[in-house]
């Protein structure tokens, strides 16, 4: 269909699918909707949405039609003895008929209205016309399916024969396509059945790879693109509802009781994935000339991957709910070879974008698109396999990893889109923190941390991996200018979980975490909100894990916690009025202020990454509770001799204290912002997908990053929260000083007042180790696991969906967009303007001509699809807009 006639006949025929009634089903035409496009772009760009929604909306009877004839004629194509053969069953034709559903279905899905219709459409009771009928009536065109609405005649009933609903026909015919001999694998050498599950790629399940060509894997593409469509229906429901309802597409996929099919698309999605080398070519700015086809097989076959991994199965009112076989697999791998497969796999994705950042041509690697999903996968594989969570661990390349997932969580702090990414990392380091052997492998020192980007990098860093882990904490809760307030309880339960098990903790970092302190336990941070004061309570738990369990091995922490011994004292005696009073005396220090004073102490504390680098510049005394330097530039603590390190710290939820539903300062874009996962203690990761629907999500208004702008209004916040007598009392006394009280009483006697000279701090080391202190015995150490709710997993569904959102016009660069201009439910899409010419998408004189030929025909929508708002269109013509998903 090159001949611009061709694609108007096309158009024509779509034309008449909405105006023309009851097009009946014999009727030649329909045949056009498979033998006349010549590729996706055709389809895309010809049947535009108005189309669609108009035939959806005035000739129902006709899209019902349209529907049947091209999934009749990919089961007669699938079955039939010679596909695919040019003459006699034209492969053209099925990919045609792929194009068309794959084309028609988010329109279906995005209406409401027409969700009773759809169920009973697809997923209702079948009766299709038998083997003998068919012979008997050549003539019919395709083999309609008959639904309990219309009764046959009583003469008629035998010549029919009960089957699935079309949708699990589809769908088990879509699979069987995906390992068809001659359309997506070579012809296998027994010769003797057209499917053959035979793995595409070798690495897990395979040793030996298979041939295969670009046209094997561009038909590959096509099936798993519908694959991807007819699951998409979770992006048309709201993110609370999703992992209650489910989508049955997903369900019938991830429950096939077939071992065999499940085995070879697990191993053929996952090989795939992990076998892709993005280094192949190694010239410089090769991507900005070619085009890896590759890329795009393997970002449908990681999306799909993950789709039907991360998917929770929902409960069911009767009997036991279904296994999710897919999740089930993939925990049970156990041989060696294959976790070192994923690791190398996993690893040779994530670190790309880092070693692109080092190169000394900036840009002259390509960038691959799908890290953040290969984050994802990698957080699946540590919940679903502990086996795979002990070879990490047991290999120390649990240390590649903490370095990898920080570089994206560190890179991406303060960019409001990223959010969700920043918070998976986080929750994917809080679940490897779970395990004891995690926490000791910490202990190891971290060479070569000077080959890192920049932006990573910790200036004069000398110490362990379990620095390092602490220092990116305090950096991601500092520097982050409170956009991460949700997930501390994250952030502080990955230190919680290490704490009883870390060594040799630097000065640096024990600065770091006595000036987490400092600021968790000012006056404007605990009077601020109802539920800060848990974070304080973590905090201070982990602290009693490294007095408790490693006191010999600690002794720069021990020796920061002494010089901080007011502070701590002061605590135990804080009460609304003094703290109330506190507040009030900085605010009129900082009215006081000179103009250059006070845009140091900004409403959001402007800690920026580096200036919590820099070396600390000079020695004050540790502060007392009623002067806290809640607004200066760095946290104020004596005596830090070594350079300050970046980190973050977030304490998890150790106890069921009450939640609020407060809005966060942060600016995200989801119906359920703040429904990320709880952390409690005491539950197993068994418990997954089994909390209340209605669980409230833990969430506060401030963070200690953006405390002053709240100081003057604390006993009134803007949140509602008066603080008051007995809420102080509820918690105050249970907070757990106790250790650190008698570490205090028992070592302070022992040291003369200083003079802040270095023989004194190492003196004062010496006196540390030796001494013994009595009345502290170590308590049990609890765990702080990761734990999912339904609004959660509806958050991380969400996050998936939206990085398959965005990717796809990426992959496809403009020329496809699936769910382009349809009403998105799960996450938002927000408009952004086109860039204008780069390097990568030139425009000149030809495409300046070629845009305006497309203007002046814009009826017919012959180029890049409908010209209407929020649909990208290839060149990124002036004036065209550019669908973005903002991540949660």
């Amino acid at each position: 269909m090159g001949a611009s006639d061709s694609k108007l006949v096309f158009k024509q025929g779509i034309f008449r699918l909405s105006e023309e009634k009851g097009i009946p089903a014999d009727d030649p035409y329909w045949t056009s909707f498979w033998e006349l496009p010549e590729s996706t772009e055709d389809v895309f760009s010809l049947f535009s949405p108005v189309d669609i929604r108009r035939t959806r909306d005035t000739s129902l009877a006709n899209l019902e039609t349209l529907i049947l004839a091209v999934t009749s004629r990919l089961f007669i194509l699938r079955n039939h003895p010679s596909f695919p053969n040019l003459e006699l069953a034209p492969e053209r034709d099925a990919l045609n008929c792929i194009r068309v559903l794959t084309r028609l279905l988010p329109f279906i899905y995005e209406a409401d209205h027409f969700e009773v219709w759809e169920d009973k459409f697809f997923w209702g009771a079948r009766r299709k016309r038998s083997r003998r009928a068919q012979i008997a009536r050549p003539e019919v065109l395709f083999d309609e399916a008959q639904t309990d609405d219309n009764p046959l005649p009583r003469d008629a009933e035998g010549d029919f024969e009960e089957v699935k609903p079309l949708a699990e026909e589809l769908i088990d015919t879509l699979t069987d396509l995906l390992f068809f001999a001659n359309f997506t694998l070579s012809i296998p050498q027994n010769g003797k059945n057209k499917v053959s599950y035979a793995i595409w790629q070798s690495g897990v399940g395979c040793n030996t790879p298979i041939g295969s060509t670009k046209e094997f894997e561009n038909n590959r593409c096509e099936i798993l693109r519908l694959l991807l469509t007819m699951t998409s229906k979770s992006m048309y429901m709201p993110a609370n509802i999703l992992p209650v309802k489910g989508v049955k597409a997903i369900t019938y996929i991830t429950t096939c009781p077939d071992k065999q099919v499940v085995l070879s698309t697990l191993c053929s999605l996952l090989n795939t994935t992990l076998k892709y080398n993005p280094a192949s070519w190694r010239v410089p700015y090769d991507h900005v000339v070619f085009k890896d086809p590759k890329q795009v097989l393997v970002t449908y076959c990681l999306q799909l991957l993950l789709v039907l991994l991360l998917y929770p199965i929902p409960e069911t009112s009767y009997g036991q709910t279904p296994k999710n076989y897919y999740r089930h697999f993939l925990g049970r791998l156990h041989r060696p070879q294959d976790f070192q497969f994923l690791v190398e796999g996993m690893t040779r994705i994530l670190s790309q974008p880092v070693h692109a950042n080092s190169s000394y041509l900036p840009g002259s690697q390509k960038s691959l698109k799908w890290a953040h999903e290969m984050i994802m996968l990698f957080w699946e594989a540590l919940q679903c396999n502990k086996r795979f969570r002990s070879f990490l661990i047991d290999t120390d390349r649990a240390h590649d990893f903490i370095i990898l997932v920080l570089f994206y969580a560190l890179e991406q702090k303060t960019d409001p889109s990223k959010q969700g990414v920043v918070r998976m990392c986080v929750f994917v380091l809080q679940t490897l923190s779970v395990e004891p052997n995690f926490g000791r492998s910490l202990n190891k020192t971290f060479e070569g941390q000077e080959s890192l980007p920049s932006s990573v990098r910790i200036p004069n860093f000398d110490g362990t991996y379990a620095d390092y882990l602490i220092a990116s904490i305090y950096t991601l809760i500092t520097a982050s200018k409170g956009k991460l307030d949700a997930i501390y309880p994250a952030l502080l339960a990955i230190i919680n979980n290490v704490a009883a098990y870390i060594e040799h903790l630097s000065a640096a970092t024990s600065s770091k975490l006595i000036q987490l302190f400092s600021s968790m336990s000012s006056p404007g941070f605990l009077l601020a909100n109802e539920t800060n004061h848990a974070l304080l309570q973590s905090l201070l738990e982990s602290m009693n894990s490294i007095i408790e369990h490693q006191y010999s091995q600690n002794s720069n922490f021990i020796y920061a916690v002494l010089r901080s011994k007011k502070r701590f004292e002061a605590l135990r005696n804080f009460t609304i009025e003094s703290g109330q009073e506190e507040i009030e005396r900085q605010n009129r220090q900082r009215k006081e202020q000179s103009a250059d004073e006070d845009s140091i102490a900004s409403p959001t504390r402007t800690n920026s990454f580096e200036s919590m680098r820099s070396p600390a510049s000079g020695h004050h005394r540790a502060p007392a509770l009623s002067n806290v330097p809640e607004e200066t530039n760095a946290f104020t603590i004596g005596d830090d001799d070594d350079s300050d390190e970046d980190g973050e710290n977030r304490p998890t939820r150790s106890q069921s204290s009450p939640s609020t539903h407060n809005s966060r300062t942060a600016s995200v874009s989801s119906s359920i912002d703040d429904a990320v996962p709880l952390q409690l203690r005491g539950m197993s990761e068994k418990a997954r997908g089994k909390m209340p629907a209605g669980q409230p999500s833990f969430s506060r208004q401030n963070s200690m990053t953006s405390i002053s702008s709240h100081a003057a209004a604390v006993m009134t916040s803007s949140t509602g929260f008066s603080a008051s007598t007995y809420w102080l009392e509820s918690w105050l006394p249970e907070l757990p000083l106790h250790t650190i009280l008698t570490l205090i009483s028992e070592l302070s006697p022992q040291f003369p007042s200083r003079n802040g000279s270095t023989s004194d701090s190492h003196s004062f080391l010496e006196v540390i180790r030796a001494a013994r202190v009595h009345g502290i015995d170590p308590s049990p150490i609890r765990v702080h696991l990761f734990e999912w709710s339904t609004l959660s997993l509806g958050w991380y569904e969400s996050l998936l969906w939206g990085f398959i959102f965005a990717s796809e016009m990426v992959v496809s660069k403009g020329t496809v967009g699936v769910w382009n201009g349809t009403s998105i439910r799960l996450f938002k899409v927000q408009e952004t303007a086109a860039e204008g010419p780069t390097l990568l998408a030139p425009r000149g004189a030809v495409d300046a001509v070629g845009s305006n030929l497309v203007q002046r025909i814009g009826s017919l929508n012959l180029r890049g699809g409908p010209a209407q708002e929020g649909i990208p269109r290839e060149g990124g013509g002036n004036g065209a807009r550019i669908s973005t998903v903002r991540e949660v």
